[in-house]
């Protein structure tokens, strides 16, 4: 237990493991334990997130199984929208439990379970009929997603103190990134169409993951909370119009998140015009990927420590970052072509992006979190992603028209000053972590 008191207490910083802001002081005594519980735990649910890829291996998957294209662009909305949509439905349920732990353990082993349907479908699965099933599968896996998610910012708000989240985090974050790292090394070795079985072992070892994340999550001590103000669906939803109007800070907080997802957006944008403009197909992809790894690796313990400090000047610039990057990609078209055609003005940017936009989710979620109370925590977060999921699917439309009318390089524009306007926002913002 000493070991892992000192290594807790050097990881954050803190020469003293029983600080306890905001949590019970009988949690105290458990925080080093659980701390370590929820890193591995992000580590497994990391893993599984890169070996079912709705960017990667499923769009893969589809062309193996010579399923209709259309369905591969109903991928990553589903993904998702899927994951966030439906969370304030479920806050009022989880309200009801005393310990959300077991939320956690479900959302885990339900997207275990899905993950080992894909796997069979990987084997067994042809055409649009194999299609269709994997699209229902990523239905569930989603939605359970979206279970873990609530249940695991409800759990570290009882379990991690105020002012050591943002560097739990960050921290995940940067584990985080050398799985990735990892899994783009893996993928580079592969042809450009991996077989049935390739796949098939990918999406068990992502079913792994999500069975270590919820082994880890029942391991977790949580002390039993309070489980008044539960509520169904419907008062769930009352509730939380009513937060969006009578909470300026709250309403304020989503719109700069709204705004914020410019730095999402613009990710697979400039892998796009790399592999347009470098033909480049799974070498460069695979790069991609490697350079991701190390910029979340590098980058995330960095913002979770600030994120401690002040998460909305996080937020702040984590957008100005954003703004950067989608300027320096934009103006790619204006290079010299012995530069703009090769892969690593695009690697280097995407790697940029990808530590801004580490800085934008770290600063958001230590922020809601931070933000509030352990009564409400569980709604705020549900309701927050809820209506980011609405928004992903309505923007994520209006971007794909704008990429198709102004091309690569003046969408990038746009969510330069869309990115722009996030950080004015933010910089609004009251902080939290006082």
């Amino acid at each position: 237990m000493i070991p892992q008191t000192k290594l807790y207490e050097w990881l954050t910083g803190d020469e003293d493991s029983r600080l306890c802001k905001d949590i019970p002081e009988s949690a105290c005594h458990e925080q080093p334990r659980n701390f370590f519980l929820h890193l591995v735990a992000a580590l497994g649910n990391k893993l599984a997130d890169e070996l079912s890829s709705a960017r990667l291996v499923l769009p893969w998957l589809l062309g193996v199984m010579g399923a209709p294209t259309w369905m591969v662009g109903l991928l990553v909305p589903i993904r998702e929208a899927g994951a966030l949509l439906p969370q304030l439905f479920v806050a009022g349920f989880i309200r009801l439990k005393p310990e959300r732990k077991w939320v956690w353990v479900l959302g885990g082993i339900l997207q275990a379970a899905a993950a080992v349907c894909l796997a069979l479908l990987a084997l067994a699965g042809h055409g649009g009929s194999g299609g269709a099933l994997v699209l229902l599968a990523l239905v569930a896996l989603s939605l359970a997603r979206g279970l873990s998610s609530i249940a695991t910012k409800d759990v570290m708000g009882k379990t991690i103190a105020k002012q050591r989240r943002g560097t739990l985090m960050g921290w995940s974050g940067s584990v985080a990134g050398a799985v990735t790292l990892a899994a783009g090394a893996v993928l580079l070795l592969f042809d450009d169409r991996p077989g049935e079985l390739a796949l098939a072992v990918l999406l068990l070892v992502a079913a792994l993951g999500w069975a270590l994340n919820a082994l880890c999550a029942a391991a977790i001590i949580e002390e039993p909370g309070a489980t008044g103000g539960g509520a169904n669906a419907w008062d769930s939803v009352k509730t939380g119009l009513a937060l969006m109007r009578d909470d300026a800070n709250f309403r304020h907080f989503n719109i700069t998140r709204a705004l914020l997802l410019s730095s999402a957006l613009a990710l697979p944008y400039v892998a796009l015009m790399g592999q347009q403009r470098t033909g480049t197909e799974l070498g460069g992809l695979g790069l991609l990927i490697v350079v991701s790894g190390l910029a979340g690796m590098v980058a995330s313990p960095i913002w979770g420590k600030r994120s401690d400090v002040s998460s909305k000047t996080v937020m702040r610039d984590g957008a100005v970052g954003t703004a950067v990057c989608c300027l320096l990609g934009a103006s790619l078209s204006w290079w010299p072509e012995s530069v703009a055609t090769t892969v690593w003005p695009y690697a280097l940017i995407y790697a940029l992006l990808v530590i801004v936009h580490s800085g934008v989710r770290l600063g958001r979620k230590t922020y809601i979190i931070d933000m509030a109370g352990s009564d409400n925590r569980a709604l705020y977060v549900a309701l927050s992603n809820t209506i980011t999921g609405i928004l992903m699917l309505a923007v994520g439309g209006v971007v794909g028209a704008l990429a198709q009318w102004l091309g690569a390089d003046g969408l990038l524009l746009v969510l330069a000053a869309i990115a722009a306007l996030a950080a004015a926002t933010a910089r609004r913002l009251p902080e939290v972590e006082d």
